[in-house]
């Protein structure tokens, strides 16, 4: 299986390296504030939206307006982030995201908010994430360099796990004491702490890539570069079906906690909060990794995939929330080096667009997934819509690693020690890209 550039020398410091570099320290402590005020407009936009309508499909429709720009624009957005200075752009998605928080709050809290209002801002929402999204993923080398890229990629997604437990609890408390227009004004205020931490950092301890010119075909160049190295089209091809499938547990949980163990809110909320606990401790163990391999990648999207299917059919309650945490930490660690291998493997001026077209399979899958994961829970069961969602992401993990075995001339081997792929005898040279490691 590929194999990304080499690394250098990983430097000392454990969980928390990457906190060595005061501009990441920067960008981190706004990201806390502002990824716990992100979920609290998540849960108050949703409660607002059934509050409006009384209709789930409404709150679905909100969710798939709010991805679908992703699925439509996303390359777009990379060659915006690899033409312009990063840190200047990300102030001003981020600014432009606070703005539109602080319209709903307004609309919200002088009763003139309808549902149409919601429907519009979502949708711009998701156009300006077009941008921020592959701008955030590649800036964070310029932050702190190869050497503490994993480790940084992994601690952001630590600091978005910690926010998704503290965000929804903080929304309900809002929320019942003086209603959901006042969650999504402390979300707007909540990104200048995003945008006092870009402020505050040392330009000249950024390491920023070559911009961009203006020129046509940067688009096509972006597609053309990714799909002449496997080391970057099998990691997206694998985040794309994950992504899309694997990660659709807002569609099902709800219908195991109605339909399956007939328990109350609370224990749903529990679900919720296994899930991102596994996903937090996954987090935090990969900022440990500092090395990056594509069998690995593949074994934890394997894992994944086992794992989840088989906690489908778990016969009650509280072992299907211990397997979820487990589901959690896998997928985390499938997220994280795959983002990190991606990055690693990108030469820097072309990082925005190649992000670009990773988070737009990873994300963007969002509204062709949900409707079909949605139907087979609602025509078969929440069981067996699980049970497909980890089905599909363990068929592409398979394939995935059958393709790439016969690329790098391996074969599977079992043995007392474990399951490997191992050299055929008298195996045929392959081009160092394809070398299995």
């Amino acid at each position: 299986m590929s194999e990304p550039t080499p690394e250098r020398p990983r430097r000392k410091g454990g969980m928390f390296a990457s906190f060595a570099v005061p501009n990441y320290r920067y960008y981190f402590a706004g990201q806390v504030v502002s990824n716990t005020g992100t979920w609290m407009q998540r849960i108050a936009q949703d409660w607002l939206v059934l509050g409006l309508t009384g209709s789930s499909f409404a709150v679905g429709i909100t969710t798939a307006l709010q991805f679908l720009p992703m699925l439509l624009f996303g390359l777009y957005g990379g060659v915006l982030a690899d033409r312009f200075r990063k840190r200047r752009l990300l102030i001003l998605t981020q600014a432009t995201m606070g703005l539109l928080a602080g319209v709903l709050a307004v609309l919200t809290l002088t009763g003139a908010v309808q549902v149409w209002h919601v429907y519009l801002l979502a949708l711009l929402l998701g156009m300006v994430t077009v941008v921020d999204n592959p701008t955030r993923q590649s800036f964070v080398p310029e932050m702190v360099g190869r050497e503490q890229l994993r480790n940084a990629v992994s601690l952001n997604s630590a600091n978005f796990q910690a926010a998704r437990l503290i965000g929804p609890a903080v929304a309900g408390i809002v929320i019942a004491a003086v209603g959901t227009g006042w969650a999504f004004a402390i979300n707007a205020c909540s990104f200048a702490a995003v945008i006092g931490g870009l402020l505050m950092m040392r330009p000249a301890q950024l390491t920023p890539g070559p911009r961009l010119p203006r020129q046509k075909g940067q688009l096509r160049e972006g597609l053309r570069y990714v799909s002449a190295r496997p080391q970057l089209i099998w990691p997206i091809v694998l985040v794309g079906f994950i992504g899309t499938f694997g990660y659709n547990f807002p569609t099902v949980l709800s219908g195991f906690a109605y339909h399956v163990f007939h328990v109350d809110a609370g224990k749903y909320g529990l679900l919720n909060t296994a899930l991102a606990l596994g996903s937090l401790t996954g987090a935090l163990l990969a900022s440990r990794r500092g090395r990056v391999r594509m069998r690995v990648l593949v074994g934890t999207a394997a894992g994944f995939g086992v794992l989840e299917a088989v906690t489908a059919f778990a016969p009650e309650y509280w072992l299907f929330t211990a397997m979820l945490t487990v589901v959690g930490l896998l997928g985390l660690t499938f997220n994280t080096s795959g983002n990190a291998m991606v990055q690693l493997a990108t030469d820097p001026a072309m990082r925005g667009r190649v992000m670009s077209l990773y988070m737009m399979v990873f994300t963007g899958g969002t509204p062709i997934g949900g409707p079909v994961v949605g139907w087979l829970t609602e025509e078969f069961g929440p069981r067996i819509g699980l049970f497909t969602c980890g089905a599909v992401s363990t068929a592409a993990a398979v394939v995935v690693g059958m393709i790439l075995a016969r690329t790098g001339n391996l074969r599977l081997r079992v043995s007392r020690h474990g399951i490997a792929f191992v050299p055929r005898e008298n195996p045929e040279p392959t081009a160092p890209e394809l070398r299995v490691r």
